[in-house]
């Protein structure tokens, strides 16, 4: 029995003969090879970097010993290389040799197994990602992703394209960051404020050391003890606990005492540095952190802009410029003859094509003058036969002249065009405004908020509403509804009606008046004084705020520095436009002109912008206040020079084509823009997209002023009564109207005397009291019975 329990007991012996774990002896061998085979494998791969061209004619001759290799480790290192770099991976194979030599270390110490498998996991993913990414470059270096990583990129794209591509080794690279080294958005965001910080304590550090100094001294032992008892009390803890709450607060540094060397009959000398303040905007940084900033938009958040598909789309069936090669090689040679018969020679001559209008530069010989070719203006379109020849002696910027020819056959510059134009699109203003194109057919995009004011002018049917209709367009598909309100007048109430559709989304008005858009020239002057009395408060909140215009006090409102309950809100642009400025000044005269003056030298910086059209642009209309107050202007085609000369202060407006030819300036040289072109059913459908959203409750309010229209019913004394009083009531009682306007025409006053007259008249009794929008109830009804009353 014993026998056979000793043959059981030896079994087991043999199974542990043919176990395949390693020793310690059997690791430290298997380990150094691995770590010194990585390594050569490291060798071989840089020394292939530099030989392998050289290299590759040797590999097909590895048995023939007379043939030397560049490689550093001969034909083996260069056929191992050209297997792993060449036909493998590209350089993304260092991490194979990376890793090999990393197992032998791994091996030969005896570290943990598991974070080697890691090690192995990651570092073939990564080299698979390395040897995909180089794969982009392969075909111009063959190295950098090898044969593998050139295929597994070719394969990708023909499947997900080259963005696809992109993509998803993207998506990979993030997958490694987060996952194999933990790195999230936090972590980034806490480590750039940690080193931040980090520098600013190592300069305050530096900076401290280098004014705290404080000598060295070197005192008995008798005298140290009661220097430190004073300097450095005993720490209780009341103190202790006191210490700690002055370092959560900002205080003033600790005095610094200066003591002589070894002189007990010195006086000690304490100096301390005053703290300077900081700006406490903590409650507004919490604020943003807790709610965000604050959002003007919010509350019509699903506010959608106008889409382009709205716009007509004029260039769809071939609608663009056409070249006529014919047009401009006649053009061209009769401008050369005219010239030559003037004994005028042209050196070179080049056109560039617009919309509406060609421009010819040309490079005169040497010695011409200028002036001469200037004067031959009317030759020359006489020659051209054509209307409205511009000649620009010399194009600023430019060693040339240029002679501004119309095309036969103009294009049509659409609204769609314009607005869906990359300079439109990508433009970076407060207010863009897209005007039309140049003769180089490029896009003109201006901001109205820098202008700050524009002054239109030209003749009946130019093309002057359409230009306004452009402009509020451009805002319309542009500014959301609490950034820009308008105030719109139109005298002859028929051009921008269509805008009441949209009166709860963008237009202003004063409070009890039940239209927005103003046709009645009586209210325009209360929405002008209006307009001042809001300035005048806008101004009183920038200096509240400490800023200076409106852009800086709309950023410092949004990041919640300003308190509503101190007045303070988002102020949005306001924009007024008056379609036919000439007929205001008639009627009202300097009641008008007064407050757009006013308006117009003060309300830039707080977001009043004005844009002023008349179709008569004579001195009496535009004053020379109105005309220093808007440096910015645009003109069309005019009847005569001094028009011209009145709206641009040069000439030029007279020799335009109409239909929208136009001339822009800003105070500095003149453009020739095409104004862009948008019908009444486009703006239409506009109006129609934008007010069936939801919008606010009412139009924008201003603040509300009291006209001298307004009446007092306070009893007035006779000997204060006005000259024409007498007169003035026979033009009511006979007329039975009862309104200021009608004594302005009849008696030609002006409109705060008529209006003081009307008061009169309402004390006497012959007037009824101000009745909004109606005129006056007559409450006399003839002569007779104004007489007795008058008499009495």
């Amino acid at each position: 029995m014993a026998k056979k329990k000793a043959t059981k007991n030896k079994s087991p012996k043999k199974a542990r003969n043919f176990s395949f774990k390693l020793n310690r002896q059997q690791k430290v061998v298997l380990g150094s090879f691995l770590m010194l085979f990585g390594l050569a494998l490291l060798v071989a791969f840089i020394s292939f970097l530099f030989n392998w061209q050289a290299d590759q004619s040797t590999l097909s001759e590895f048995s023939n010993r007379n043939v030397e290799p560049r490689n550093w480790l001969s034909k083996f290192g260069a056929s191992v290389s050209h297997f792993f770099i060449y036909q493998g991976f590209g350089v993304a194979s260092f991490a194979f040799a990376f890793l090999t030599t990393l197992t032998g270390i791994y091996l030969f110490f005896g570290f943990k197994k598991a974070a080697l498998q890691k090690f192995w996991f990651w570092g073939i993913l990564v080299m698979i990602w390395m040897a995909v990414f180089f794969g982009f470059f392969s075909a111009s270096n063959p190295l950098l992703g090898g044969t593998v990583g050139y295929e597994v990129n070719d394969y990708l794209q023909d499947y997900i394209g080259f963005t696809g591509t992109i993509f998803l080794l993207a998506f990979l690279l993030i997958v490694y960051l987060v996952v194999r080294l933990k790195i999230t958005p936090e972590k980034v965001a806490v480590l750039f404020r940690r080193t931040r910080s980090e520098i600013s304590e190592d300069f305050n550090t530096a900076h401290s050391s280098q004014n705290n100094y404080e000598p060295e001294v070197e005192p008995s032992e008798e005298k140290v003890a009661p220097l430190q008892e004073k300097s450095k009390p005993a720490p209780t803890p009341e103190r202790e606990g006191t210490r700690k709450e002055v370092s959560e607060e900002k205080t003033a540094p600790a005095p610094l005492v200066i003591k002589s060397q070894d002189n007990p009959d010195d006086v000690e000398m304490e100096v301390s540095t005053a703290v300077e303040e900081e700006e406490e905007d903590g409650l507004s940084q919490k604020l943003v952190k807790d709610f965000g900033e604050f959002d003007p938009t919010l509350e019509l958040k699903n506010y959608k802009f106008p889409t382009l598909e709205l716009l007509k789309d004029y260039n769809a069936n071939g609608g663009g410029i056409t070249i006529d090669q014919e047009e401009l090689e006649e053009n061209k040679n009769r401008i050369v003859d005219t010239l030559k018969n003037y004994k005028i020679e042209i050196a070179q001559i080049k056109a560039t094509v617009g919309p509406t209008v060609t421009l010819y530069e040309i490079i005169p010989e040497a010695g011409i003058r200028i002036s001469k070719i200037k004067s031959l203006e009317d030759d020359i379109a006489l020659s051209l036969a054509a209307l409205g020849i511009r000649i620009i002696a010399p194009i600023p910027g430019k060693g040339t002249i240029g002679i501004e020819v119309p095309n036969k056959n103009s294009s049509i510059v659409s609204m769609r065009s314009v607005i869906a134009s990359p300079r439109f699109q990508n433009a970076e203003m407060e207010l863009p405004l897209a005007l039309g194109k140049t003769i180089s057919n490029e896009t003109f995009v201006v901001d109205l908020a820098k202008m700050p004011h524009l002054l239109m002018a030209g003749a009946t049917g130019q093309g002057k509403s359409v230009g306004l209709n452009a402009i509020l367009t451009s805002l319309l598909y542009s500014k959301h509804p609490a950034e820009v309100k308008f105030i719109l007048v139109d005298p002859k109430k028929v051009e921008l009606t269509l805008f009441n559709k949209i009166e709860r989304h963008y237009l202003a008005k004063l409070p009890d008046t039940e239209e927005a858009i103003i046709t009645d020239n009586n209210k325009v002057i209360n929405t002008l004084n209006s307009l001042c009395i809001e300035m005048d408060e806008r101004y009183e909140l920038l200096k509240n705020a400490m800023v200076r215009n409106i852009k800086e006090y709309n950023v410092k409102f949004k990041a919640r520095k300003l308190n509503p309950e101190h007045g303070h809100k988002f102020l949005p642009y306001i924009v007024l436009v008056v379609d036919e400025f000439a007929d205001l000044i008639m009627t009202a005269g300097k009641e008008v002109e007064a407050p757009i003056a006013r308006l117009a030298q003060l309300a830039r910086a707080i977001g009043i912008h004005l844009i002023i059209a008349t179709q008569r642009p004579s001195v009496n209309v535009i004053t020379g206040i109105i005309k220093a107050n808007f440096p910015a202007r645009v003109a069309f085609r005019v009847t005569s020079k001094i028009d011209s000369r009145t709206i641009l202060d040069s000439q030029g407006a007279d020799q335009l084509i109409g239909k929208g030819d136009m001339l822009f300036t800003q105070g500095n040289t003149l453009i020739r823009l095409q104004c862009a072109f948008v019908d009444t059913p486009e703006v239409d459908r506009i109006t129609e997209y934008i007010g069936s959203q939801k919008a606010y409750p009412d139009a924008h309010l201003l603040p509300e002023y009291s006209g001298e229209e307004s009446g007092t019913g306070i009893d007035i004394d006779v000997s204060e009564r006005d000259k024409l009083f007498r007169e003035a009531a026979e033009v009511i009682v006979i007329a039975q109207q009862g309104s200021a306007s009608l004594l302005q025409r009849k008696l030609k006053l002006g409109y705060n005397r008529a209006g003081r007259i009307i008061d009169q008249l309402e004390a006497a009794g012959i007037v009824g009291p101000f009745e909004g929008s109606k005129a006056r109830q007559v409450l006399v009804q003839d002569m007779a019975e104004l007489d007795q009353l008058l008499s009495e």
